[in-house]
């Protein structure tokens, strides 16, 4: 349920409609938070019935992002973060990832569901030395996020993009190869996409379960396959080990092998 604590005001409220469920608040839920309804707790519960492993999934999505962006800032020099798609705040969010290593990293976050962006204005604290914004858009709308995220960051320099879980909500594939595309065009040499979505092929259970979710009234989330995921790399050069499943992308060393799960991803350079 809602933390009190943390409840949007009453105005911002109104915007929510909290009689079907959503993704951001269902992933909170399944990653431990309390920022949901009891509609996105229904859901969640009834996803797990059927698949177990989705809680895996969520985790492990989140580590490989967190693993990615400390390959960004300690490995390339990455200062400069674009999350489109940015979730409901957690532990461990983009820029405290980033500003623990280099607290001079400047990060400007991308959602347009009015939770999230409650949320994130009022849990989301820069270090002094770097800085956080964030951005009221729809990742169908690149032009726009471009526009306003140059506000913040200097496109001079290079950039990690995050597209972490988001562009599975594109429909269409093509669509949302253009998307990434675009994002990365308007980007310096240097710069690096990282992109992680729910994969087919993998986990027949996990595809009959997501079935029923996208029959439940949320806003659907398309899996895709390992190619088609790989395909938004187009052009640039993917760091070692490519596109992987999330649990298998540089690991933490002493990790015992990791299981191959139905959610892939990777990180490309754009030379």
């Amino acid at each position: 349920m809602t933390d009190p604590a943390t409840t949007p005001e009453p105005e911002m409220r109104q915007k929510i409609d909290t009689s079907v469920p959503h993704s951001a608040r269902i992933w909170n839920y399944w990653l431990g938070g309390k920022d949901n309804y009891t509609v996105d707790e229904q859901a969640g519960d009834a996803y797990t019935a059927v698949f177990p492993g989705i809680v895996t999934i969520a985790r492990s999505s989140r580590a490989f992002l967190h693993r990615n962006i400390a390959y960004l800032v300690r490995e390339a020099g990455i200062r400069q973060f674009l999350d489109v798609g940015t979730g409901l705040p957690t532990a461990d969010n983009t820029h405290e990832v980033a500003q623990r290593l280099a607290p001079e990293a400047r990060i400007v976050y991308v959602d347009n569901d009015p939770m999230v962006l409650a949320h994130a204005r009022a849990l989301l604290y820069s270090s002094p030395e770097g800085a956080t914004a964030y951005i009221d858009a729809d990742v169908t709308d690149p032009e726009r996020i471009l526009a306003v995220a140059a506000e913040t960051l200097d496109f001079d320099r290079p950039v990690g993009l995050i597209l972490s879980n988001i562009l599975g909500h594109v429909a269409d594939h093509a669509q949302a190869r253009a998307i990434a595309t675009r994002l990365m065009d308007a980007l310096p040499s240097g710069s690096y996409l990282s992109v992680n979505d729910g994969s087919l092929g993998i986990d027949p259970v996990f595809e009959q379960a997501q079935d029923v979710y996208n029959n439940s009234g949320a806003v659907p989330y398309n899996l895709r396959t390992v190619d088609e995921i790989t395909a938004f790399f187009d052009g640039l050069e993917l760091i070692e080990p490519g596109v992987v499943s999330v649990t298998q992308w540089r690991p933490d060393p002493g990790t015992p092998t990791p299981e191959v799960i139905a959610e892939h991803g990777g990180l490309a350079r754009k030379p």
